[in-house]
């Protein structure tokens, strides 16, 4: 009875709030030893690289980020119909019996919308696409 109230509990609110204190933590432990970085480079009278407090991910490509949202959208749809599979071959005594529709309703709702998000952004980002090609292959 009380596993029924705390795994919801634990699952929908302490889960994601742990998950934003470590990304936050890491964020900020970041930030420290590039400002620690800099102040002894200021101490020691070396010149400062201005790079170094700019964003640390590289903006990929076009086509690269294509192809991450596929290959989200396939695992996801996937893991819901495998989900969907296994309540469906569990039937009503399994252990998940009350969570795992939901969670393969979740999960192929999602990998349904990267595969829109897929194919229209395919669509709409054609032209950027060849150009980029174009300009990848110039430049080798």
């Amino acid at each position: 009875m009380l596993s029924e109230i705390l795994v919801p509990i634990f699952i929908c609110v302490v889960l994601p709030v742990m998950i934003v204190l470590i990304v936050g933590l890491v964020k900020r432990n970041e930030t420290n030893r590039k400002a620690e970085i800099m102040l002894k480079a200021i101490e020691n009278g070396q010149s400062i690289d201005p790079e170094l407090f700019r964003a640390g991910r590289r903006k990929g490509s076009i086509k690269k980020d294509l192809l991450e949202k596929l290959n989200g959208a396939c695992i996801t749809s996937l893991l819901g119909l495998a989900f969907l599979i296994f309540y469906i071959i569990e039937g009503e005594n399994g252990f998940f019996e009350n969570y795992l529709p939901y969670a393969s309703g979740a999960l192929l709702a999602v990998g349904i919308g990267l595969f829109i998000s897929y194919f229209a952004g395919k669509k709409m980002l054609a032209k950027e696409m060849e150009a980029e090609e174009k300009e990848l292959l110039g430049d080798k």
